[in-house]
């Protein structure tokens, strides 16, 4: 990754108005989980610029432990919609009457379209932030990895880029298929194009699986 970091460009931090903060809170609004996907090609370029981006996201320890794998082949695709269409299997046996119907309709992936498809995974065994933060909570190495996607994300929805994260794999199987050290965590498989359709709603609630609640708003005091 090249280019300089926006966070160097200026000494003096930015003022963040009221129309800025307007347009962020638009912007998260309007992150979805993105399954349909146009063929067309995303410049690399615009990639490499995201994962700039990507790389000022916050980590325990500044441990920077996420990696990124390119599944661009066809063959490596073809393993991971396999390792899809075995655990999707696996997850609809768990449903029944009117609900499996349902979830049968669902379209819970974008594998078969995407233009660009990425593995996440979190290098545990990192020397990078000499185990500043995580010695009580190791954990927060793979903590640290999610965050990074979330900045990803944004960043690729304020360029018009959809992300589609899919999480019915088999961790094991996905990290045997893309040979990686043995100590990566498989984390997420993102897939990133040009959606078919914007909504500011979740596909899961326009298709009658589940509305948004508020369940987790609730912050408890002690």
């Amino acid at each position: 990754m090249t280019g300089d970091h926006p966070a160097s460009l200026n000494a003096k931090p930015p003022e963040f108005d009221a129309a800025f903060q307007q347009k962020l809170a638009e912007l998260i609004a309007w992150r979805r989980d993105v399954r349909r996907f146009k063929p067309d090609a995303v410049d690399p370029a615009l990639i490499e610029h995201l994962l700039d981006l990507a790389q000022l996201s916050p980590s325990v320890g500044n441990s920077q432990p996420w990696r990124w794998v390119s599944v661009d082949s066809p063959a490596m695709r073809s393993k991971i919609r396999d390792n899809f269409v075995r655990c999707n299997d696996a997850a609809a046996s768990a449903y029944h009457g009117k609900r499996a119907e349902l979830y049968a309709q669902l379209k819970l992936e974008g594998i078969d379209v995407a233009p660009r498809q990425f593995a996440l995974f979190c290098d545990r065994a990192t020397p990078q932030g000499l185990g500043v933060g995580r010695q009580t909570m190791p954990e927060a190495l793979d903590y640290s990895v999610v965050t990074m996607i979330e900045t990803f994300w944004l960043a690729a929805r304020a360029l018009g880029l959809g992300v589609g994260w899919v999480s019915i794999l088999d961790p094991e199987t996905a990290t045997t298929d893309l040979d990686v050290p043995g100590d990566w965590k498989f984390i997420a498989y993102l897939c990133v194009g040009w959606p078919v359709e914007e909504h500011v709603d979740p596909e899961l609630v326009r298709f009658n699986w589940q509305d948004r609640t508020s369940v987790g708003r609730g912050v408890l005091y002690r």
